[in-house]
Formats: structure tokens, C-alpha cells, sequence
């Protein structure tokens, strides 16, 4: 029994092994880059470490652009949209799930019918809706989309129902309210859930690039995934500089996501246990 396990274990921790390298090659070749010169970055063939750290490309990209205003554009609307997300899908999510009122099921498999038409479908009538509000150029231009989803709600959903009914029943039993059995009980228990869409909610608004390029023309009002993208030429790139601006805007997703990823992958385990 043994001597077939182990051949199997290795066998799995190979594919495991190699399985990382090709996720992670990535992001080390992007570090490299950061640290090459130009004639580095495009010799052919490729030149995988560079003879001499090039640590001012790190200084240069502030010296290019307004990158420290591309980070802070970044840094409040995603802490926006976030907040935003975590209460209004919390709340609708809670209806949804614990309050029985008439067509409920109807009415939720019409809400969940958003995520079967293409995001890029509501462009056109957001941007006019934007347009009309007189809120191009503004940091509540990008905001405003984000603040509310479908699918926030249906995890969330799938996480209320996992709750038992007796916490619902012994709240009436004292008194509380609707809201109040959702601010004060059910929300602290969801904290796994409410994590994991808070997870993928800092993800989507910090990667964020079409609506931005939309809505927003004015440099100081653009987030770090619009900023870096005019660093791309249509006839020259200076990929060191874009690798190192890069580097520095994907570091806050990876400690995020490395400080809370036991939480994340118990809050979407927790969503699916019950339809």
C-alpha cells in the first residue's frame, strides 16, 4: 500500500510543483523586467537576468506619470465600491434569503438574469446615464457601476441560507426587527462570506480598465490599470518602466489576498453548501 501511495504522492506534488512555476513564472519574469534597461527588455533572444539591477525604472514611473494620484484614485474607489458592495448586496442578499414575501423566487431568478447579458451590453446606457448626470472626469463616474451586483448578492444569498432558522426565530422572540436580525446577528456570522466578496470586489475595482478609459479623459482622474495603460506606445513600449508600475500596483492584491485566503476559500466552500 505504501509503496503505490508514494509513487502517486510524488507524482502529484511534481504536477503541483510545475503547476506553480507556470503560475508564478509570470510574475517573476514581470519582476526582471522591472530591473532591466530598454536593450534588456527587447533583445532577442531574451535576456533572463539583467547584468545590473536598474532600480531607478521604480523612481521613473512617478517621473512619467501621476502615478502616486493613480494610486490614491485606485485606493478610495476601490474602498468604495467595496463598502458599497459588502452593504447593499449583504441587504438584498438577506431579503433574498430570509424574508418570505410573494414572488421572492421569481423576482431573484430576474435579478440573477444580469449576469447572463455581457458587461460591455451596458456601456452605452451607463456612459449616457453618467453623461447626463454631468459626472464625466470624476472619481464618482468610476464609483457609481460598482457600488452593486448580482452576483455579490447570490453569494451572499447562498451563505444566509446556510444559517439556521433557530438564530432568526429566538431574535423575534426578543423583539428584534428585520434589520436588526440582519445588522446584529446574521452580518457577524457572515463574515466569511462578506470577506471572500470583498476579495473579489477589490480585484475587479483595482483591475478595472474599459469603464475607466470611458468615462474619465483627464490624467488625474484615472486609476492605476488606465494610468499604466497609456505607458503602452503603438510603435514603442519601455517595458521596464511599465513592468516596474506594474509590479507596484499588484503588490497591495497579493498581501490582501495572501493575508485573508483562508477566509476567502471558506466564504465561497460555506456559499455552494446549500441551494
Amino acid at each position: 500500500m505504501d509503496t503505490v501511495s508514494k509513487p502517486r504522492k510524488l507524482l502529484i506534488h511534481i504536477i503541483l510543483i510545475l503547476g506553480a512555476v507556470v503560475m508564478v513564472g509570470p510574475f517573476l519574469w514581470m519582476i526582471l523586467t522591472s530591473l532591466k534597461s530598454l536593450a534588456e527588455a527587447v533583445h532577442v533572444p531574451p535576456v533572463i537576468f539583467p547584468s545590473k539591477f536598474q532600480w531607478a525604472n521604480y523612481i521613473d514611473i512617478f517621473h512619467s506619470l501621476p502615478f502616486g494620484q493613480f494610486y490614491w484614485n485606485t485606493f478610495i474607489t476601490t474602498l468604495i465600491k467595496t463598502v458599497g458592495q459588502l452593504f447593499f448586496c449583504s441587504l438584498a442578499a438577506y431579503a433574498f434569503a430570509r424574508i418570505k414575501f410573494p414572488g421572492r423566487n421569481f423576482f431573484f431568478i430576474l435579478f440573477l438574469s444580469v449576469l447572463m447579458v455581457p458587461p460591455q451590453a451596458f456601456l452605452i446606457p451607463q456612459y449616457q446615464i453618467i453623461s447626463n448626470l454631468g459626472l464625466l472626469n470624476t472619481l464618482t463616474a468610476l464609483v457609481l457601476p460598482g457600488l452593486f451586483s448580482a452576483f455579490g448578492t447570490f453569494l451572499l444569498r447562498q451563505f444566509f441560507m446556510t444559517m439556521p432558522d433557530e438564530l432568526e426565530e429566538a431574535a423575534k422572540l426578543d423583539g428584534c426587527n428585520h434589520f436588526q436580525i440582519y445588522w446584529k446577528i446574521m452580518l457577524p456570522l457572515a463574515k466569511p462570506g462578506l470577506i471572500a466578496l470583498a476579495i473579489f470586489t477589490i480585484i475587479w475595482s483595482w483591475n478595472d480598465l474599459l469603464w475607466p478609459l470611458i468615462v474619465n479623459s483627464s490624467p488625474e482622474k484615472m486609476p492605476l490599470s488606465a494610468g499604466l495603460a497609456s505607458l503602452q506606445g503603438q510603435y514603442s513600449t519601455n517595458y521596464p518602466i511599465l513592468m516596474a508600475g506594474t509590479f507596484l500596483a499588484s503588490w497591495p492584491l497579493i498581501i490582501i489576498f495572501i493575508v485573508f485566503q483562508r477566509s476567502f476559500v471558506e466564504g465561497i466552500a460555506l456559499s455552494g453548501s446549500k441551494g
